[in-house]
């Protein structure tokens, strides 16, 4: 039993999360992507709130109803009828589409299927797809943009540069974020750290399409409507991506690499920097994807903040072409559907070759070996 003990007593045991309570690096890591998260996310959703306690009446203007906007809505019939199609649209498609998921991922994972990158590509594609069907399908009579004539010199390049644009700088500014705040609150313990987390994981349930509108009026206020930032500044905010580089980080980042690197005299941004990044790379990819193709798609907000034709982004700008081929303007609608779908072909591409060259940094096991247990 003695011996039983004492080797149990030897036996290695994996390091806990660093425990650094009050003070420390943990706070500073956090800091910026919570500041941005008080001010992109929770503050047009106070101000929604705020708003839908009043009416605008044509007499007596602004009037406080408390809450009978709210009472109006649920008495609507149609509310309730898209409340029960959401409601029957997930009982259907989410175990699905998580039966069809694991399916997929423990046969490209087993090693079994030939040409796995290009099943992988095959599935990623159409997830680039939704914002050109959306902008092949715009009806009229629903919100348009202002229309920009196709023989406007260079109008497509122009916004294939704006959504570029706006799509590398929102992915990587949106990576860099999350995974300072990930590894902070993976491996740092301060003051209200579980309920600032909690706090954004709460938020993975807003639709992002809600804080539209506020967005808009705050922004409007400052004088942000209709200049770049007024589209990469709320990309910036990913609550899911800070989810994920969390968790990524609890494990890919060995506590006792960064205390070695501590007892060798590193600080904590050289440690973050130059080990904790590193290791972070294949969740890191995989955050600064999402967020490039959730930007590339991005529709409704860009439509709503920007109204100069010149700062478009491809989705908008397809969505002013197909508005003009179905309703016959500039020119006849049959020369304009081919612009129509040769754009959103065209407007694929970079999210394919984006793709194929970060697919390489999806692997596990890099910190391997590194440090002995």
């Amino acid at each position: 039993m003695a011996a039983t003990t004492a080797a149990y007593a030897r036996k290695p045991r994996r390091a806990g999360p660093s425990r650094r309570r009050f003070g420390g690096p943990g706070p500073l890591f956090v800091a910026p992507f919570l500041i941005l998260f008080l001010l992109l996310f929770l503050a047009p959703l106070g101000y929604a709130a705020y708003l839908s306690l009043f009416q605008q009446r044509l007499i007596g203007g602004t009037v406080f109803v408390g809450l009978d906007n709210y009472v109006t809505a649920l008495k609507d019939p149609l509310l309730l009828h898209g409340v029960g199609r959401v409601a029957l649209f997930f009982l259907i498609q989410v175990p699905l589409m998580l039966l069809l998921a694991l399916v997929f991922a423990l046969a490209l994972d087993s090693g079994l299927l030939r040409l796995a990158r290009v099943i992988r590509l095959g599935i990623f594609v159409p997830y680039a797809v939704p914002s050109v069907v959306a902008a092949l399908r715009c009806r009229a009579g629903a919100v348009q943009p202002a229309v920009a004539a196709p023989q406007d010199d260079g109008v497509f390049v122009d916004w294939l540069l704006n959504t570029a644009v706006y799509a590398v700088v929102s992915a990587v500014g949106a990576a860099l974020l999350a995974a300072a705040a990930g590894y902070g609150f993976a491996k740092f313990r301060f003051r209200g750290d579980r309920a600032a987390f909690n706090l954004v994981l709460g938020a993975i349930m807003v639709p992002a399409t809600a804080l539209a509108i506020p967005t808009y009026l705050l922004f409007a206020k400052v004088g942000l409507v209709n200049t770049p930032w007024a589209i990469i500044l709320p990309s910036l905010v990913n609550p899911f991506g800070l989810y994920l580089m969390r968790i990524y980080a609890a494990d890919a980042v060995p506590d006792s690499l960064l205390e070695a690197a501590r007892i060798d005299g590193a600080g904590e941004a050289r440690i973050f920097f130059r080990i904790a990044l590193r290791l972070l790379a294949p969740g890191l990819v995989t955050v600064l994807l999402f967020t490039l193709v959730a930007t590339w798609n991005n529709y409704f907000l860009p439509l709503i903040m920007l109204n100069d034709p010149q700062l478009y982004p491809i989705t908008v700008g397809l969505s002013s072409w197909a508005a003009q081929a179905q309703n016959g303007g500039g020119g006849a609608s049959s020369d304009m559907l081919p612009l129509v779908v040769t754009g959103s072909l065209l407007s694929i591409v970079p999210l394919v070759i984006a793709f194929l060259l970060l697919q390489r940094y999806w692997q596990s096991g890099l910190a391997t070996g590194g440090v002995k247990q």
